[in-house]
């Protein structure tokens, strides 16, 4: 035994039937050159404890596919899981998660895993995404011992990328809702803020092909250019 192997966190001991799930989940897949399209895009949103990325816990996860050029209805994942008292912050407060709620929620280590056989090997969008990455990869490691390797697109990145006119480099998903005139009803919490998002995306797809990207893989190529010139010191 090396004398390093104690400082590697445990595995988490997994009922059976979860591993067995959990060793039949596809390995993600790489963004490609079918359309925009074509490609099945899974938009999530996450609510937490807070803000603390190394402390705090996923609350809830939410959920919906766009496929075929729009938003499939069909296919939703809503799940909230299950947290210690202690660990309830004032973001609770925010997006409306009860205590009771959130003692009746799902066994994280089956709802992380339901939702990553909900995503299957599709790549995954977010407002935020660094956030929401780090979250859920980390839930994710934490119960499943899973290492999540799914391509991971930022929308708040694609909007001032796709659209410079509106001036709004870092400004939050109101602000963008706003900006374009979305119908949305409700917000802060996990479902429908990820169908706001992938209201939002869906422009954004729009316009990438007015812009000749037409592919996830040129998307995120050309997103990756923008965020280098974005940081690159101005002369």
């Amino acid at each position: 035994m090396s004398i390093f192997s104690w400082l590697r966190p445990a595995q988490p001991l997994l009922p059976q039937m979860l591993q067995q799930r959990l060793e039949r989940l596809p390995a993600s897949s790489p963004l490609d050159e079918r359309s925009l399209r074509e490609q099945r895009w899974v938009v999530l949103d996450l609510e937490t404890t807070g803000l603390n990325l190394n402390k705090d816990q996923v609350l809830s996860i939410g959920a919906v596919v766009i496929e075929d050029g729009a938003i499939d209805f069909s296919q939703q994942f809503e799940r909230t899981l299950q947290c210690d008292k202690q660990k309830l912050g004032p973001s609770v407060l925010i997006h409306g998660l009860a205590p009771s709620a959130i003692a009746a929620g799902s066994d994280p280590a089956e709802a992380l895993l339901a939702f990553m056989e909900f995503v299957g090997d599709s790549p995954l969008l977010a407002f935020h995404a660094p956030f929401d990455s780090h979250m859920l990869g980390r839930a994710l490691k934490d119960y499943l011992g899973y290492r999540l390797q799914h391509p991971f697109l930022d929308v708040a990145d694609l909007a001032p990328m796709l659209c410079p006119q509106a001036n709004l480099r870092k400004a939050g998903l109101d602000e963008w809702i706003d900006w374009f005139k979305l119908q949305v009803f409700d917000r802060h919490n996990a479902s429908a803020d990820a169908l706001a998002t992938a209201e939002l995306a869906l422009i954004l797809f729009s316009r990438a092909r007015q812009q000749q990207i037409h592919s996830p893989l040129e998307l995120q190529q050309r997103l990756g250019q923008w965020k280098r010139r974005q940081q690159a010191p101005s002369l």
